[in-house]
């Protein structure tokens, strides 16, 4: 269990960290001596002011102890007793529930490769654009992070299964080539197919996994959506979906010298994510679609684990201590 809590021993914030429990309670009770001490500490202080009305001659005590310890010679204990509640605080194991990074977490990379994708409403071109925030997520999200590769046209093709090997899916991410019809169904079973092929690697609980499919269109060729959707609803698998481009789009063929519209389908796509448990995104540029990877990234990336705040406690109860001791030597000359 890693160590958590703040970089220094005294961060500029005193709360107590969110989701507070003790792996060891048992060792808590030792708070009990830690009252007994302070209780026989009050009563030590009553038995020494009995012992000094019982002394007479006041003048001759003025004369023996002329500066006699006043209340300040109590605040070296008071600190003194916070530490060491402090210490069997972090005796206890406190841990706390945190988003840490995950060591198995899966994003499977959907890329549409349809030729709407050559539209140059996006600068340079959608196809251009979607290639540069796939290559700068995969600079940003966590070596630890596997990483898989799709590309879809009139078929759905899996260039690269999840692996951690960051040049096997940027050398296939620039290699992306343009194809006729659209087929997202087919992009989604396949990107199935090769996550759960890689999770039954694992033993025990199934690693985080997601599918993050980019898109500018709506499916032309091969299994529908909702069948798609289904199967993803079965394997317990989330799609984002991102809808990439704008309503201006157009593309030239050949075969026709007038520009055709290639506006984008939101809704096709936005009911693939609602249907999946996914989020829908729009981007309208290459800035807000590597954004938008970036963020599905952060999220996948975590997962919630017990950490260990420890040193919290630890670190301030040192100090606590510290100030006792110091204190100490400058109202008594003494250690407590």
């Amino acid at each position: 269990m890693s160590d958590g809590g703040d970089t220094g021993l005294w961060s500029s914030k005193f709360d107590i960290p969110d989701n507070l429990e003790f792996l060891l309670p048992g060792r808590l009770w030792w708070l009990l001596t830690l009252a007994g001490l302070f209780i026989a500490y009050v009563v030590m202080q009553f038995i020494r002011r009995g012992a000094a009305v019982r002394f007479t001659n006041v003048s001759l005590l003025d004369k023996i102890a002329p500066q006699r310890p006043n209340w300040r010679r109590h605040i070296p204990a008071f600190f003194l007793l916070l530490g060491l509640a402090g210490m069997i605080l972090a005796y206890a194991e406190p841990a706390a529930v945190s988003q840490v990074p995950s060591e198995r977490a899966t994003i499977m990379l959907a890329i549409d490769t349809s030729l709407s994708m050559q539209a140059e409403d996006v600068v340079p071109s959608r196809i251009d654009g979607a290639k540069e925030a796939a290559t700068t997520f995969l600079e940003e999200v966590p070596e630890e992070i596997n990483i898989g590769l799709v590309s879809f046209n009139g078929i759905a093709t899996v260039r690269v299964p999840p692996t951690t090997n960051r040049a096997a899916v940027r050398s296939a991410i620039q290699g992306l080539d343009l194809g006729e019809a659209t087929a997202i169904g087919e992009a989604i079973f396949a990107s199935i197919d090769s996550l759960e092929t890689f999770i039954t690697e694992f033993e025990g609980d199934v690693p985080p996994a997601r599918i993050v499919l980019m898109s500018d269109g709506e499916t032309t060729v091969g299994r529908p959506d909702a069948a798609a959707v289904d199967r993803a609803r079965l394997a317990g698998i989330t799609v984002s979906t991102i809808a990439f481009g704008t309503d201006g789009g157009v593309i030239e063929i050949p075969e026709d010298p007038r520009p055709i519209p290639v506006p984008v389908n939101e809704d096709a796509l936005a009911e693939i994510a609602d249907g999946t448990g996914g989020e829908f995104y729009e981007a309208a540029t290459t800035d807000e679609l590597t954004e938008i990877y970036t963020d599905i990234g952060s999220a996948v990336a975590t997962e919630e684990a017990r950490v260990s705040v420890g040193s919290w406690f630890a670190g301030r109860a040192m100090i606590l201590i510290l100030i006792a001791a110091a204190l100490s030597l400058v109202f008594s000359n003494r250690l407590p």
